[in-house]
């Protein structure tokens, strides 16, 4: 209840116009809604909309796969070339540069790149030429390792504490506006749990809004089938980390040709999906010089690029039912895929190819 308060040295309470005026002010007070209802900001949505349009429009960074100011998660299975894309984004940001068949509107900026994944000789193998000839990055690229002389302080309780306050403390003082992340699973142990996932995303999207950052953030895929399209669910920790992430892509390789790449869009909220599976975008990785890096091909279909099963395959494996059925005619067709399937990895969708065989066995 918004009972009146009145200070006799303010307001003189013989004059009708103070009595007026505060009541008018008592009456907005209880017509306009409290901002903070607990945990939410409750505003009426034209100031919702009038605030967001004093913040700039969120630039591309890298094509329509991520924007300024967007925390955004590139996945793929290992080996694929996730850091080899990553520095590339990195630099190009860094010198204000586009990627050769990419698009780039945003400013040059500072981009720090912590890099859990390799030593600094290994990064620098990927960047002369026989370790000579030593690529020259812009000084606003910055590159973070794990300092292995460092311990762990007295006064924090474990490491990932200690790595979380160093994360920051990095942020502060390079002033940089563009992080890169190699990779989520270093910062928390089990990414693909989603008990572990949800403070790492929680953590990591309050960093972006404090200081107003965009992110990039690895992630690694389990080992997938290749005749199957790729899809948010091949992404470890696939609901939580995508639910969290503004914007996500993923790294695909060929069926057709180990030396392919394609890069497919996952997920996205400043534009709609262009690079869909009708529509990926189709690379290789090159190094003409000293500088390793992916080349823009052209677009393709995800269908060209998947592996395709041969009649010759699918007879075998048809052949293989067939005689563990008349060994063991009580077998279940879950019993028959954990003896036949050859990656444990891809058991679900190999029990469902098993079963569809044995029940056409079945009906023959």
């Amino acid at each position: 209840m918004i009972e009146p308060k009145f200070n006799d040295a303010i307001f003189d309470l013989k004059n009708p116009e103070t009595i007026k005026n505060h009541i008018a002010e008592l009456q907005n007070k209880v017509s306009t809604p409290r901002e903070t209802n607990g945990l939410f900001l409750v505003r009426p949505a034209n100031k919702w909309i009038q605030e967001a349009m004093t913040r700039p429009i969120p630039k591309m960074l890298f094509s329509e796969f991520w924007f300024e100011s967007e925390f955004c998660i590139l996945f793929a299975d290992t080996n694929l070339g996730k850091s080899i894309l990553a520095v590339q984004i990195g630099d190009s940001i860094s010198r204000g540069q586009y990627i050769p068949g990419f698009k780039f509107e945003a400013e040059k900026q500072p981009v720090l790149y912590f890099d859990f994944e390799m030593g600094d000789k290994q990064f620098e193998a990927r960047y002369s030429k026989q370790f000579t000839n030593q690529y020259l990055f812009s000084p606003q690229f910055l590159r973070a390792e794990i300092d292995p002389e460092s311990g762990l302080p007295d006064n924090f309780n474990n490491f990932e504490d200690f790595l979380n306050h160093s994360f920051e403390q990095s942020i502060i003082e390079t002033g940089a506006k563009v992080l890169i992340i190699d990779n989520l699973t270093y910062l928390k142990n089990e990414t693909e749990r989603a008990k572990d996932a949800l403070p790492l995303m929680k953590y990591l999207k309050a960093l972006k809004n404090k200081y107003s950052l965009s992110i990039l953030a690895l992630a690694h895929t389990p080992k997938r089938d290749l005749s199957k399209p790729i899809t948010r669910n091949d992404l470890q920790g696939s609901k939580m980390l995508i639910n969290f992430c503004d914007s996500s892509f993923a790294i695909g390789e060929s069926g057709q040709d180990k030396q392919l790449r394609y890069l497919k869009q996952i997920k996205a909220r400043n534009t709609e999906i262009l690079f869909d599976s009708e529509n990926v975008i189709s690379c290789q990785i090159y190094k003409p010089d000293n500088f390793l890096g992916f080349e823009f091909i052209g677009f393709s279909t995800e269908r060209e690029h998947l592996k395709q099963i041969t009649e010759n395959e699918k007879s075998e494996l048809e052949s293989s039912v067939k005689n563990l059925l008349q060994f063991e005619p009580d077998i279940s067709a879950y019993g028959i895929a954990k003896k036949l399937c050859p990656d444990e990895n891809n058991f679900n969708s190999f029990k469902v190819k098993i079963s569809r065989i044995v029940k056409r066995i079945s009906n023959t």
